[in-house]
């Protein structure tokens, strides 16, 4: 894997936390760095896939008019929650 250096200007405190954390980690300062890096950028991935299925998912609505029902949806969740068997419920016009 191909790296780059970068520069961060952190606050002495925070530095301080890092280091300690880090030691008591077994790891080093940047290691602990890069991987609260790594954690938020994937989280952030992660998140913006998830708005972009939302967004995707409502204009499908706006398109189609389908949707399925709050009622028919809790229902489907519980049942699968404890364990039943639960035919997925069937989306509808919405008027």
């Amino acid at each position: 894997m191909a790296t780059a250096t970068t520069t961060i200007r952190i606050p002495e405190k925070m530095k301080a936390r890092v280091a300690k954390l880090a030691k008591k980690s077994g790891t080093t300062a940047h290691a602990f760095i890069l991987e609260a890096i790594t954690q938020k950028t994937e989280m952030a991935e992660r998140y913006a896939a998830f708005a972009k299925e939302a967004d995707d998912r409502y204009a499908e609505f706006l398109e189609t008019g389908m949707a399925v029902g709050s009622d028919d949806m809790k229902a489907y969740a519980r049942a699968r929650a404890a364990g039943k068997p639960a035919a997925r419920p069937v989306a509808r016009k919405v008027d």
